[in-house]
């Protein structure tokens, strides 16, 4: 049996895709691996968010050519789209397949398959599947990405939009995803019957830019209009939504996330919160937009979970833009945030600009909004403590006494729950559970199976 191992950078949306190109492999034979382990064939889905997501790529890519000889090494994702060059150079045993060749990759597994038994080495067929490509491109490929079996998350992934007609200054993935395109509303819901038919409880709904989601078909037919549809479709199975633009967060969907179905799970790009950055990097709202926005939701959800990204030390970013950042994320009680130090990326309009923050102010920065994103976390898991949740259970801890399985609850905490009885068989199903301690890591005891 061949064995066939995934590495993954980057957003859901990567890990979607990737979830599905796993399964194509275990679907036709394949031994799914992890990746620190030996390997025939792995499968690097990059990221170009940041520098730094590009150096991880770079080095794991050297790491698997090096320590794998006889292995090949598939590259694909955004980074892969715009390097290709950069990243075939690595090492012999490395093959570039472009973003908008990804779903290719799904044909990948049967198409070795057939080639080794036939008597070709997995080199040569690695290199007859990429000089075999077809270079035309349609609008649905990026929609390929299905899969009958998921092999790592309990969660599943369902890829609903691509792309972003955004123009924002400091972003490379739009350059390299290409226009906004979505999913028929029709399709989304019959993949969305399928997961739940395969016992999964809870789907996430996936894109580069969910908010702009738009049938095809019916282009009146937006998000809200898809929410409720699904809503009304699934039986068993809740959804979660992805990153939601702030500017995109209106009346008509925080009615449509109302709907007991929807996780009290929010993700908001803010990026900053001073309205001279915002307008810099031609973000499409002013500070006082994401405060309607988390108004919106937190009036849709009883004390939903919200997460923000910002990014620190953008070029135009003198320190009192930083502090309106800090003081819209205090505002707005954020439960979580992501903080990114401003990467240039090569291609956008911000790498020319020369009005760079000194690294040392970037740091501080950064180490100031960290402390102030866990005193927000920490208000938030405290306001929880003795309420009961869902939890969806995913793995079962074997090392420690006593026994208690580590999962994912409806608004994003990730918990240990004690006291679940059946084992094994737990993986995956939906209980109720009291969270009785919040100090160290967030513990909470099993009530019952949903």
């Amino acid at each position: 049996m061949m064995e066939a191992a995934f590495y993954t950078l980057g957003c859901k949306l990567n890990q979607c895709e990737s979830e599905a190109l796993a399964s194509s492999f275990k679907s036709r034979g394949f031994f799914i691996t992890k990746a620190s382990e030996k390997a025939d064939i792995y499968v690097v889905n990059t990221c170009t968010v940041t520098t730094k997501a590009e150096q991880k790529a770079r080095r794991m890519i050297r790491k698997f050519a090096r320590e794998n000889k006889d292995a090949v090494i598939f590259v694909t994702g955004c980074y892969a789209q715009l390097n290709a060059e950069v990243l075939s150079g690595l090492a012999e045993n490395v093959f570039v397949v472009p973003l908008v060749l990804k779903h290719t990759i799904m044909d990948l597994p049967e198409f070795i398959l057939e080639k080794t038994l036939s008597g070709m080495s997995l080199t040569e067929a690695a290199r007859y599947f990429i000089d075999g490509r077809t270079q035309i491109i349609h609008e649905e490929d990026r929609f390929k990405f299905i899969g009958s079996t998921h092999t790592v998350h309990t969660r599943a992934y369902l890829k609903i939009q691509d792309g972003c007609n955004n123009n924002c200054a400091y972003c490379r993935v739009r350059i390299a995803r290409g226009k906004s395109v979505s999913l028929r509303l029709d399709e989304v819901i019959e993949r969305a019957l399928d997961l739940e038919a395969e016992g999964y409880r809870e789907i996430v709904l996936t894109g580069v830019n969910i908010s702009d989601y738009r049938d095809p078909d019916h282009p009146e037919k937006r998000l809200p209009a898809l929410i409720r549809s699904l809503t009304c479709s699934l039986k068993t199975a809740g959804i979660r939504l992805s990153s939601l633009e702030p500017d995109m967060i209106d009346e008509d969907l925080a009615e449509a996330v109302m709907h007991p179905s929807v996780a009290p799970h929010f993700h908001i790009p803010v990026q900053s919160g001073s309205d001279t950055v915002l307008e810099k990097i031609h973000r499409h709202y002013k500070a006082d937009r994401v405060r309607n926005a988390v108004e919106l939701l937190k009036g849709a959800k009883d004390d939903p979970f919200i997460a923000a990204d910002i990014i620190v030390g953008l070029p135009y970013e003198a320190d009192d833009d930083f502090e309106a950042s800090c003081s819209l994320l205090q505002d707005c009680g954020f439960s979580q945030i992501h903080i990114f130090p401003y990467s240039p990326r090569p291609g956008t309009e911000l790498y020319t600009v020369p009005l760079h923050v000194p690294e040392r102010v970037t740091k501080e920065r950064a180490g100031r909004m960290h402390d102030l994103a866990a005193s927000l976390y920490k208000t938030y898991v405290k306001r929880w403590m003795g309420r009961e949740v869902s939890v969806i259970l995913e793995k079962e801890s074997s090392t420690t006494a006593p026994v208690f399985w580590t999962g994912l609850s409806e608004n994003y905490l990730h918990m240990r729950v004690h006291g679940v009885p059946g084992a094994s068989e737990a993986r995956g199903r939906v209980v109720r559970a009291v969270i009785t301690a919040v100090d160290n890591g967030i513990d909470a005891d099993f009530v019952e199976f949903v």
